[in-house]
């Protein structure tokens, strides 16, 4: 069997970008353009379509690649099986999260995780820019909600709750909204959105609110909601342990729209490293709640 280039038709197919590709595999452009043309000519068939903007594969190459990806994550997982049994997992790992997700929760799992392996380096960068994990050279990324369409590949890591909530004292003052439409009548503590998101008529939909107070720190809109200024609606990682002390009391509750993901993305290349694949599956442990 001859295996040469089909790795670099299969990244190709997975970045949609020849340029990516060789990023991804650490070669240059014109040598994947050379592989993947001499598989073409060795298979007798066009497997690619080539434009300025985007590369995709014939219909023929799309059946090629899928058979391809299975092989290749098939001796991946072979590799992985035998340098498991002979090696302790070491390295540098690099990945990101957002801000105040990544301190109060995926921080600590990381701290742990590198005492139970102590070969291994972390360097975790805290933002809530999204950034170019191939272009940056991360291995992974925590990012959080819907994803959106990319080459990345995903894994989801647990879930997250929305809560709309507010001080017992601003209750006490200014009563319980039922409805949504209620929140009109209330002083609302929103963050960079103003939109709010609830479940009306079985479908996720949006509110517009109109904040007494606006800011870009989950932290500061929360303390605002302790001192009773209005009501806010925060994932449940800045309000759970409000919520449980009775700081904080959730409304609105029917209206809750469903948990949404909180996923591990990373680049599509050959396999997927030792100390990769145990970081997500140490992740998907502490927070597949």
């Amino acid at each position: 069997m001859n295996l040469d280039g089909i790795v670099e038709f299969v990244t190709v197919t997975d970045q949609r970008s020849f340029t990516l590709a060789g990023k991804v595999l650490g070669i240059s452009t014109a040598k994947v353009s050379r592989k993947v043309t001499a598989l073409e000519r060795r298979l007798e068939t066009k497997l690619l379509n080539r434009t300025t903007r985007v590369v995709t594969p014939t219909d023929m190459g799309q059946q090629f690649y899928h058979q391809c990806r299975h092989m290749l994550d098939q001796l991946g997982d072979a590799e992985r099986q035998i340098s498991a049994q002979q090696h302790t997992p070491s390295g540098k790992l690099t990945l990101t999260a957002p801000v105040t997700f990544g301190e109060r929760i995926v921080a600590p799992i990381i701290n742990t995780f590198l005492i139970e392996n102590p070969r291994i380096e972390v360097s975790l960068n805290l933002t809530n820019q999204v950034l170019d994990l191939v272009q940056d050279n991360y291995d992974l990324a925590i990012r959080l909600g819907d994803l959106e369409n990319s080459s990345l590949r995903a894994r989801r890591l647990g879930a997250r709750t929305l809560y709309t909530c507010a001080s017992a004292a601003y209750f006490e003052q200014y009563g319980k909204p039922t409805t949504i439409s209620e929140l009109k009548q209330h002083q609302c503590i929103a963050g960079t959105s103003s939109h709010w998101q609830f479940t009306l008529h079985g479908k996720q939909t949006p509110l517009r609110v109109h904040p007494r107070l606006r800011c870009n720190s989950g932290i500061a809109i929360r303390d605002a909601a302790r001192k009773g200024l209005g009501i806010v609606q925060l994932p449940d990682y800045y309000v759970s342990e409000d919520i449980k002390k009775g700081v904080l009391d959730v409304v609105l509750e029917s209206y809750q729209i469903e948990d949404d993901g909180i996923w591990a993305v990373y680049p599509q290349t050959r396999h997927i490293s030792t100390k990769v694949r145990l970081l997500l599956d140490y992740l998907v442990k502490k927070l597949y709640l």
